[in-house]
Formats: structure tokens, C-alpha cells, sequence
């Protein structure tokens, strides 16, 4: 494992940041699709494992295979760079603006959730063989994890969409983690085990990642879940979309940036 240090791989994130800004609209749609497929995908193993073996915690153990995925082959994630292309506003990279960034953030939404809505129809089309019988096991528990994950918080009101935000935070605290972790070698099996840790965590404590739910909440919508398309969208995607932004720049991108880049003067001792 070739250890790089966090000066040189902050420095990393910052022209990834930049890099994702002038990418293409064809390549940053492209990839963000495939990122949404893949993650969808994999929560859906996710899910069947944890159904088939009674443990969630096998479940939350082989779900990151899905991120690494996508990962090494540079797809992107909302989340992702979420984290990374402010740092490229901040530290005033040319021609990164904030509508730069917003353009960024907007085609990489859309492209996630085309992809993770291909693979909800994928998926819900062939446990029902076109729709011609009930889904099982699978499509009921997808179901009730879509009704207490949008009304249930409803029920709790402002508390209850708080919740879900501070989800988002927790979620993409980890998440980024491991995107950043993964910047720490060059080596291929050192960037999967630094991934691999931070999302499993994630997942097995339930935290909400958007993206995610841009699978999961179509799915069960489809699957019979009874709440409507504004339910998902006010009480789980958009405060978990924030959520993830904060917590993704606030908890990760942002300190790292200040302390590995900005770094203050060293003390003078008498």
C-alpha cells in the first residue's frame, strides 16, 4: 500500500472538484446514470441479502460493492461531489463560479436519477414477471421501508423532516469518507477496504443517502407503497439532499480543505 499524505491527497480533491465542473455535459450525464444504476443495484442486494439470511448486518456488510463499483470506474454521485466541487469555488479555481457548481450538481441529480430509476424498473419488473403477480417478500419490506421512511416522518412534522436532514448529514459524513479514504493509496484493494468501511457503516445505521432513495422510493412506489411522489419528495429526498450537501461539504470536504490546505502558521514557542 503506497500511503499518500493528506496535503498531497486534499489537493487531489480540490482538482477533482475543478475537473468535474469542466467536464462535459455528456460525460458528467453518462456517468452520473451509471453511478445511479449501480447504487440502486446494490441496495436491492442489500436488501434481498438481509431478507434471505435474517441479518441486516450481512446486508450492510456487502452493500459497498456496489459503491466501490462505481467508484473505480469514475462515476459520480450527488453526494460526491457535493464534497468536492466547492472545493474548487473556494479556493478560486478559473472559471469554477457558483453557477458552475449548480450546473454540476443539477446534471449530476438528473443523471442519478434516471439510472437509479431504470434499475427500480428492472428490478420491479422482474420479480413480478411484467407485473402479472405480487412481488414477495422483497417488494413488501421495499414497500414499508418507502411508507416509514416518507410518512412516517410526516407523523412527527418539523421534528420528524429535521430527522431526515440530520440523516443526510450522518449519511454523507460516511459516505464522503470513504471517497476520500479511497484518495489515500494508489493501490486498488487499499481504495476498496477504505471505502468499504464508512459505507457499511452508513448503511447498517440507516442513514439516508439520496441517491439511494432515488432507487428505493420509486421502487416501492412501484411495488405498491402507499404515499405519493411529494411525500417522497418533501419528507425524504429534498431533506436528505441537504442533509447530504452538509454534511458532505461541512463535516468532510471543508475541514480537510482548512487544515491540509489553508494551513495556518506553525506556533513560535519562547
Amino acid at each position: 500500500m503506497a500511503y499518500i499524505e493528506p496535503s498531497e491527497f486534499v489537493t487531489k480533491m480540490v482538482d477533482s472538484g475543478e475537473s468535474k465542473v469542466y467536464m462535459s455535459t455528456k460525460d458528467t450525464f453518462i456517468r452520473a446514470y451509471m453511478a445511479g444504476a449501480i447504487l440502486g443495484l446494490a441496495a436491492i442486494f442489500a436488501i434481498t441479502v438481509a431478507i434471505k439470511t435474517g441479518s441486516p448486518l450481512i446486508g450492510a456488510v456487502l452493500f459497498p460493492v456496489g459503491f466501490i463499483m462505481l467508484y473505480l470506474m469514475k462515476f459520480d454521485l450527488l453526494t460526491g461531489v457535493f464534497t468536492l466541487v466547492p472545493l474548487a469555488l473556494i479556493d478560486k479555481r478559473p472559471g469554477v463560479t457558483v453557477a458552475q457548481v449548480l450546473r454540476n450538481w443539477g446534471w449530476v441529480f438528473l443523471g442519478n436519477f434516471a439510472g437509479a430509476l431504470t434499475t427500480a424498473f428492472f428490478m420491479s419488473f422482474i420479480l413480478t414477471y411484467g407485473y402479472s403477480i405480487d412481488g414477495g417478500a422483497i417488494a413488501a419490506k421495499v414497500s414499508a421501508i418507502g411508507e416509514s421512511r416518507t410518512l412516517g416522518y410526516q407523523e412527527h412534522g418539523v421534528a420528524g423532516w429535521l430527522t431526515i436532514f440530520i440523516r443526510g448529514m450522518l449519511c454523507n459524513w460516511m459516505v464522503s469518507m470513504g471517497v476520500v479514504g479511497a484518495m489515500i493509496s494508489t493501490s486498488a484493494s487499499s481504495k476498496m477496504l477504505a471505502m468499504w468501511m464508512p459505507v457499511m457503516l452508513f448503511f447498517f445505521m440507516g442513514f439516508e443517502h439520496s441517491i439511494v432513495n432515488m432507487f428505493l422510493f420509486p421502487f416501492s412506489m412501484i411495488m405498491g407503497g402507499d404515499f405519493t411522489v411529494m411525500d417522497y419528495l418533501l419528507w425524504n429526498e429534498l431533506p436528505t439532499a441537504l442533509g447530504n450537501l452538509a454534511g458532505g461539504f461541512l463535516l468532510v470536504g471543508l475541514p480537510l480543505y482548512l487544515t491540509h490546505v489553508r494551513t495556518s502558521p506553525e506556533r513560535k514557542l519562547a
